[in-house]
């Protein structure tokens, strides 16, 4: 008698550790999914969500082959990197305007390239590219400067945070 209860724990046991070796659900699916003896979830999430949980196992791919560039519809985990400052001005009435015309102008110039407006106070900041190297950003701000040689010594590669691609 005291044999039954031991050999029901091992079968009860032995059942969780295999539906626990399924490592291809993501967290999401697992609750989603149904469960004799368990109540029903049903979990709604965006889409972007969904991208930033399964980045976790995706491994990193080449970034595209443009330097600097990333397809906005690829996934992307957030890496150090470096980005090219092409403005920063803090006056106010006219700094946001002059960061917006000159974003016009290296978008018609150099579209594969992704450029943010931004405004950390007191400063309106033009910032563009994904580099993962600063190697690679110096490369693009030599044409840039060649492109734009009316912005100047504004232009040069800073520290930031960029995206990189996953598959």
């Amino acid at each position: 008698m005291k044999k039954s209860p031991c050999i029901i724990l091992v079968i009860c046991l032995l059942s969780g550790f295999a539906s626990a070796q399924d490592g291809n659900k993501t967290i999401i699916e697992e609750l989603n999914s149904s469960k004799w003896g368990q109540g029903n979830i049903k979990v709604m999430q965006d889409e972007a969500v969904q991208n930033i949980l399964g980045v976790r196992h995706a491994t990193v791919a080449d970034t595209a082959k443009v330097l600097g560039a990333i397809d906005p519809a690829a996934n992307f985990i957030k890496v150090k990197g470096f980005k090219i400052q092409i403005f920063s001005g803090n006056n106010q009435q006219h700094s946001k305007r002059e960061a917006e015309s000159k974003q016009a102008l290296v978008k018609s110039a150099f579209p594969e390239l992704e450029t943010v407006v931004d405004f950390p106070s007191p400063f309106w900041r033009l910032r563009a590219g994904n580099f993962v190297s600063r190697e690679d950003a110096e490369e693009v701000l030599k044409e840039m400067k060649k492109t734009f040689p009316s912005f100047g010594r504004e232009m040069y590669v800073v520290s930031d945070v960029v995206k990189k691609a996953v598959q």
